[in-house]
């Protein structure tokens, strides 16, 4: 795509939408402009794994841009009990946790409140795995090349417990396209992976992902399903 520009040896950008917002019509839109941005740096056998619940519309766009296999890491933050939009960390798939020592070290949470918190995640993750992929066994990663896909980055912890699960799975490399992040997030991410695509970088106190987007809400399971099934056909409700 013209105009992409590397902000640090392996994060691309498009630097005309830097510290901008409303960028996106949706998360499809935000799709479309990633898969224009990885057709030169996709691995014709990379795979492509979305982040449920706002990733998955756009990974879905990219799968059906570029074609390249899809399934998912089901990842979600762990939320503080008096608010469950501010995470301190994020659980994996595989069990993997990231804690925000920062800024657990200010919220004054418990040792046993994180313990009910992780646990609380680890069983919502393990009835999305049910629901989302069934029996279906994971992909072999071993030597195959790996793009995580979400539709944001806050503080990137979420992505970073995806990323650490993906490696122990032993993928050749690992990618990231994120349609927007907060600047020192990508800064982050970028440390622990081959590549970061994201076309709309912003910086600031007052990022939200939600931002970027002129339309933004929530994606329900339900939405989650039928996306996953349109996509592949292997996905969806069990018997």
């Amino acid at each position: 795509m013209n105009g992409m520009m590397r902000l640090l040896e392996n994060v691309v950008e498009l630097p005309q939408l830097r510290e901008k917002t409303r960028v996106f019509s949706d998360r499809f839109h935000a799709g479309d402009i990633l898969s224009d941005m990885l057709q030169s740096v996709a691995d014709s056998n990379g795979l492509l794994l979305g982040i449920p619940a706002g990733g998955i519309p756009v990974a879905c766009r990219i799968q059906k841009k570029i074609g390249l296999d899809m399934d998912l890491a089901i990842v979600s933050k762990i939320t503080l009990p008096w608010n469950t939009e501010a995470g301190y960390g994020a659980v994996a798939f595989d069990g993997t946790v990231r804690l925000n020592q920062r800024m657990l070290a200010h919220v004054g949470l418990t040792e046993e409140q994180i313990r009910q918190g992780t646990q609380k995640t680890l069983q919502k993750i393990n009835r999305r795995m049910i629901l989302l992929r069934g029996e279906k066994p994971f992909p072999e990663l071993n030597q195959r090349s790996v793009i995580l896909v979400d539709d944001g980055l806050a503080s990137g912890f979420t992505m970073l417990a995806a990323i650490e699960s993906i490696k122990k799975l032993g993928a050749s490399s690992v990618a990231v396209a994120v349609p927007t992040a907060h600047l020192e997030s990508v800064r982050k991410i970028a440390e622990n992976v081959d590549l970061v695509l994201c076309p709309n970088i912003r910086s600031g106190m007052s990022y939200a992902v939600a931002d970027a987007y002129q339309r933004w809400s929530d994606v329900t399971e339900d939405e989650l399903i039928e996306l996953l099934t349109k996509a592949g056909g292997i996905f969806g409700k069990t018997s």
